[in-house]
């Protein structure tokens, strides 16, 4: 082999980039999910599926590529092939990687004749190592392998890199720059998938400077500033700026000139066609390549962000799932800016308890503007907070006022804060202790770069510990094998942990090669080539650190968050590749070039992407997994027809979502997510039927609703109402918009004059309608009544609630979710009914027993969970379950223990045992750690006089909290207290087993646990 002769390099090289390729799509495709995964895939999946408009700012472009893929499916296989276009992307990532390697590492050993056979063999292993490490790398993998929009955004990101490397290739060529132009169009499309692509700019500028110019310190501040000017251009100019321009023109034409709707928006659109294709003729004409080039370039942007004209043509449609309803230029504006979701302060701003400005605590910001009479009116003024500017500070980083971020922000930067005196807004002296600026400093450090981004990133290069969410504790998603990188004192004996840590499938060691084997390239690329070198670095900080900066996350964040990061670790992998040519280029000093290619190249395969590969396979093969579509169909067919369920939640509504709109099941149903009921657009489409759904029984009209009116609803005790409300009346009264009914020290809010309501029950209605079993019609109530007690207020949507239950008149059955927080409950848990995924409202009140609430329809749960549900092969040793999966496990297993607890009481033992052996078969404790809902399970065994079962289960608990006490009580000291909320849990445990066991004549066992808990309290109480 002659790689003199570039000719068979070039050939090689693309057949060996070709190969990884297809290793990697073989790879994914093996491993991907059959069908919808928890989070946001179910909504992308089915606004794909149907071309619907889901969450802001949405991703038109790839709804189009999946609609794309699903036509060669059926709506059973719809899930997959998008799964698969996430497959198939995050392979065409790989190929461009391995590509963008063997271009760098060509020029680290290049001369004028070419290069050796050694060298062209450590070139094309330098880019199989490094693209099968990012091939098999943690967070990657596991964006490859689900229908999300963070594999396409690879694509897209690796594409334009490599461009760019091109463009340098031909840079003195005629016509080199529709490699730039090519650049350009891909990130006006990316803006339809995800902005993460934009921060490779950056990189961009940097290899046209040092192609184009004389590198000089002034030429790179310069074109640092250059990159900086291109990034906001398009990311504050461009993106928004295109829809500023033209809700402008509307407005002027629609409220100045009396036209239609959208005529303004029209004019503006053939305006700037019009614009665009004068300058490109007339700098063409006038031979001015650079303005040329800048003008086609801006063109191509907006022809690839022109994607988003597909969300307003379907929001138009009134498609089921219209999210925002940005089917005009401002509410569309608003989509964009993802105004919904607030903003955090960046480069100056409030900490946590900054006083607001007691001159002027709040300003008026942007109107929100609706079509009514054939204008645009405001309905309502967006209210900007004003903080008092002597107690704010430069870069803040603890802004969050909630009460759980605040003693996070505590914990994490140990705040002993400075004390300052205030005036409140009641011209009252008050004193608050605000954080230092090096306090905020600490936060920043330790938890965003520290645990949210450095902990990440050694979870893809160095190992993790597990796949529990961590908020910080040394148990829970640490790196390695849980040694924290804040502390890195000794924790204790990692080769002896407690089975539920030990066993669990995303405990990965990587034994710090990949790390080592990157940073060794990285420091050989320095050496070699520093501006390439710097360019590489520019794509890691912009797609890193950039991004930690940028997002100013606040503490115990829903989710894990490392594949925002994902194209960091991609610039990683690139030196991870030039690491082996850095070896090669070592050892060809002691041994044949030749030699020292293959061997190292050899190597370094088994002991990078190799140990990586099968570490992480177990973990990242989701193939066989149907949890989230069987989940999202169980909550749908726990409610009888035409019913209501309320979610709140993305894994409670999502995949229900998925399951009504691309596989057809119970499109009777109306899932109605509680969150979004507080918006005006949502409770348009809850009045609107869809499919076989009637409309909800909401009659509030859209002038009642509309953001503005009614957000708050106060409640007030008058002292001339004795005793319950009617709730019809209350709610006619909160519509009223007669001023005596309004609140003048509130702004003329709507108020309710009393906390206490009732609402009386049609019983023909309920019998006719089969609300309840025939059993308990002599229990339906005459009156339920709502007791709000200490609030002060409620939502809007606790607002459409109550009119839905006060009209709906029991023809519409109406349902929360289980996983439904109590806080939205309304106080009416105690009428609830538990059917199986779901609590159906009813006119029976069951008082509070101990943690449960409400009754167990025994017959229909019975049948729902022993025989109708599906269990997406939870229970199959070889599916990965990951914590997400864990958690709504957790659930299901505490709805086979409420079941067979209400068997006990109705004196079916028999089928209460076998409740229990089904919930031992679908959750094993090897698969879902034993919790306060496994002691449940064990007491109903014993409970229902099957006292070995139950023994059995006792003692397995005792053992596994054994192990877990030892291991805790091993560990440094130190950690102890960020573990001490689990210590307490386990040993609050063990005291109830005692009590348990000791009740069931289980002396022996009862004395055992209590001499172990009067140990382990001994223990731990030496350390408080």
């Amino acid at each position: 082999m002659n790689f003199k002769r570039m000719k068979n390099y070039k050939f090689i090289n693309t057949v060996a980039g070709w190969l990884v390729f297809l290793v990697a799509a073989v790879v994914y495709l093996m491993t991907i999910e059959p069908t919808t995964s928890f989070w946001d895939c179910g909504e992308f999946i089915t606004t794909s599926y149907k071309l619907e408009v889901g969450h802001p700012p949405g991703a038109p472009f790839f709804m189009i590529l999946g609609r794309f893929f699903t036509l060669f499916a059926d709506s059973s296989g719809a899930a997959m092939m998008i799964n698969a276009l996430s497959a198939l992307a995050s392979a065409f990532t790989i190929l461009f990687l391995y590509w963008t390697i063997t271009h760098l590492a060509q020029k680290l050993v290049n001369t004028e004749n070419g290069f050796s056979s050694g060298q062209g063999i450590a070139i094309i292993g330098s880019g199989i190592v490094g693209a099968l490490a990012y091939t098999f790398s943690d967070t990657f993998w596991f964006s490859a392998v689900e229908g999300e929009v963070y594999a396409t955004s690879s694509l897209i990101t690796a594409i334009v890199f490599w461009a760019i490397l091109k463009w340098e290739n031909v840079a003195d060529q005629p016509h080199a720059n529709r490699w730039i132009i090519l650049i350009a169009y891909l990130m006006g499309l990316s803006i339809g998938v995800h902005l993460l692509n934009l921060l490779a700019i950056p990189a961009i500028v940097f290899v046209y400077y040092y192609k184009k110019y004389k590198v000089t310190r002034n030429g790179i501040l310069a074109s640092l500033a250059v990159s900086l000017v291109l990034l906001g251009v398009i990311m504050y100019g461009i993106i928004p700026g295109v829809i500023t321009i033209a809700s402008w023109f509307e407005l002027m034409f629609v409220n100045g000139f009396g036209l239609p709707f959208n005529t303004g928006a029209v004019i503006y659109a053939l305006l700037l066609i019009g614009l665009i294709i004068y300058g490109i003729h007339y700098t063409t004409k006038k031979k001015l390549v650079l303005w040329n080039t800048v003008l086609v370039a801006f063109t191509v942007i907006v022809i690839g962000y022109s994607s988003f004209a597909m969300i307003v043509i379907r929001s138009s449609a009134n498609t089921p799932m219209d999210q925002n309803s940005p089917d005009n230029v401002f509410s569309l504006l608003g989509y964009l800016n993802r105004e919904q979701y607030g903003d955090r302060p960046l480069v100056n701003g409030q900490y946590y308890n900054t006083p607001l400005d007691p001159q002027t605590p709040y300003v008026q910001g942007k109107p929100y503007y609706i079509q009514k009479d054939g204008k645009y009116v405001a309905s309502d003024y967006r209210q900007k907070p004003q903080y008092d500017s002597r107690f704010t500070t430069f870069f803040p980083r603890m802004y969050s006022s909630q009460a759980q971020h605040i003693q996070d922000y505590q914990s994490w930067a140990g705040i002993e804060g400075r004390t300052v005196r205030i005036t409140n807004r009641q011209g009252e002296q008050e004193t608050i202790k605000l954080p230092t600026f090096g306090e905020n400093l600490q936060f920043f450090i330790r938890y965003q770069v520290t645990h949210m981004y450095l902990r990440y990133f050694m979870w893809n290069f160095a190992g993790r510990q597990n796949d529990t969410q961590g908020h910080g504790d040394v148990l829970s998603g640490n790196w390695l094998s849980g040694i924290n990188f804040i502390d890195s004192a000794r924790l204790g004996d990692q080769t002896n942990l407690p089975d539920v840590y030990a066993n669990n499938k995303a405990r990965n060691t990587y034994y710090f090669l990949p790390l080592l084997l990157g940073l060794l390239g990285a420091f050989f690329h320095y050496q070699r080539d520093k501006k390439d070198m710097w360019v590489v670095s520019l794509l890691f900080i912009m797609t890193g650190l950039a991004i930690v900066v940028y997002l100013n996350q606040y503490p115990h964040q829903p989710r894990e968050r490392d594949y925002a990061y994902a194209g960091s670790f991609y610039a990683f992998a690139i030196w991870i590749g030039l690491g082996v040519i850095g070896l090669v280029e070592s050892l060809k000093k002691w041994m044949p070039e030749t030699v020292s290619a293959v061997a190292v190249s050899a190597v370094s395969l088994l002991l990078v992407p190799g140990i990586m590969a099968s570490e992480n396979w177990d973990d990242h093969d989701r193939s066989g997994r149907y949890t989230a579509r069987d989940f999202g169909a169980n909550y749908l067919n726990s409610c009888e027809p035409n019913g209501i369920i309320f979610t709140n939640g993305d894994n409670d509504t999502f995949p229900l979502w998925y399951n009504q709109e691309v596989e057809g099941v119970r499109t009777d149903m109306r899932v109605c997510n509680l969150s979004y009921l507080q918006t005006d657009w949502y409770i348009d489409q809850m009045r609107s039927k869809a499919y076989e759904s009637d409309p909800l029984p909401i009659t509030f009209t859209e002038d009642q609703y509309v953001q503005g009116n009614r957000d708050v609803v106060y409640l007030m005790e008058d002292p001339r109402i004795k005793g319950a409300v009617d709730l019809k009346k209350a709610l006619d009264f909160v519509k009223d918009e007669n001023p005596r009914t309004k609140l003048t020290q509130a702004d003329n809010a709507s108020y309710i004059p009393s906390k206490r309501l009732f609402l009386k029950v049609d019983k023909e209605a309920v019998i006719r309608n089969k609300v309840v079993p025939e059993s308990q019609y002599d229990a339906i109530v005459d009156t339920i009544f709502i007791d709000f007690g200490n609030k002060s207020y409620i939502t809007k949507d606790e607002l459409m609630v109550l009119d839905m239950i006060a009209h709906s008149n029991w023809e519409r059955p109406i349902y929360y979710a289980i996983t439904v927080g109590r806080d939205k409950y309304l106080g009416l848990q105690d009428y609830f009914q538990l059917d199986g995924f779901a609590y159906r409202f009813t006119p029976v009140k069951t008082a509070q027993s101990g943690m449960y609430f409400g009754s167990v329809n025994t017959d229909r749960m019975y049948q729902h969970m022993m025989h109708d549900f599906k269990w997406g092969n939870m229970n199959d040793p070889d599916v990965y379950i990951d914590e997400n999966n864990q958690r709504m496990m957790m659930n299901i297993r505490n709805n086979f223990n409420r079941l067979a607890e209400s068997l006990v009481l109705e004196g079916k033992k028999d089928s209460a045992i076998q409740v229990l052996d089904r919930s031992m078969e679908l959750i094993p404790h090897e698969v879902v750690p034993y919790n306060y809902f496994s002691l449940q399970l064990a007491e109903n065994y014993l409970a229902a006089g099957d006292l070995e079962k139950g023994r059995d289960v006792m003692l397995d608990i005792y053992n596994s909290y054994q192990q877990e006490m030892d291991y805790f009580l091993s560990l440094d000291p130190r950690f102890l207290v960020s573990i001490d909320e689990e210590i307490q849990r386990i040993m609050y445990f063990l005291r109830e087993m005692s009590v348990i066991t000791s009740e069931y004549e289980s002396d022996d066992l009862s004395k055992e646990i209590t001499a172990s808990f009067n140990q382990y309290f001994q223990a731990y109480s030496t350390f408080n």
